[in-house]
């Protein structure tokens, strides 16, 4: 099942990705922007938008509540839906991860990092590095709170991207 999130749901975006789902958000989409793109794509729109929620002739989800437990407890439920951690994607551009060795990331990473971890994965769109830390855990941790549980084996992986001294930072 492949998703698209309206401008009000980002959290439950970027949830949805971690747990494997294709998941297209972008904060300023206009409502016929995502109308369109939900038909063209054969997307779910997740929304909290009442009026985007009755267009006709698309599959969509209303959301009801505002926190992110229970919009993603609602989601599941509706949907029959379980976490996938088997594609991960990226957290920020949506892109499936690739494998990526030692070499590859090193300069990228934090050095204890390289050091430290054997599995690596990059976002080829973004370039975002992911590995398996200590936050792995925390994560499970907080989909135990949304009712959910995750496979042993998670191969979901945190990011770290490599800084550009060019890059400002929003302020």
């Amino acid at each position: 099942m492949k998703f698209l999130v309206d401008g009000m749901l980002g959290r439950l975006a970027r949830w949805l990705r971690i747990m494997g789902y294709d998941t297209a958000y972008h904060p300023n989409w206009q409502d016929q922007e995502l109308a369109r793109m939900a038909r063209a794509q054969g997307r779910v729109l997740l929304t909290r938008d009442t009026e985007l929620a009755r267009r006709k002739g698309i599959h969509c989800l209303l959301i009801e509540d505002q926190g992110l437990e229970d919009q993603i407890r609602q989601v599941f439920q509706e949907l029959q839906l379980s976490p996938r951690m088997d594609l991960p994607r990226c957290t920020v551009c949506n892109a499936l991860l690739e494998e990526a060795s030692t070499d590859e990331v090193r300069g990228r990473v934090p050095l204890h990092i390289a050091r430290s971890q054997k599995r690596f994965r990059r976002c080829p769109q973004c370039n975002r590095v992911y590995w398996a830390g200590t936050h792995v855990e925390r994560m499970r941790e907080r989909m135990k709170g949304f009712g959910l549980q995750l496979p042993l084996k998670a191969t979901n992986r945190k990011g770290s991207k490599r800084p550009d001294p060019k890059a400002q930072t929003p302020g």
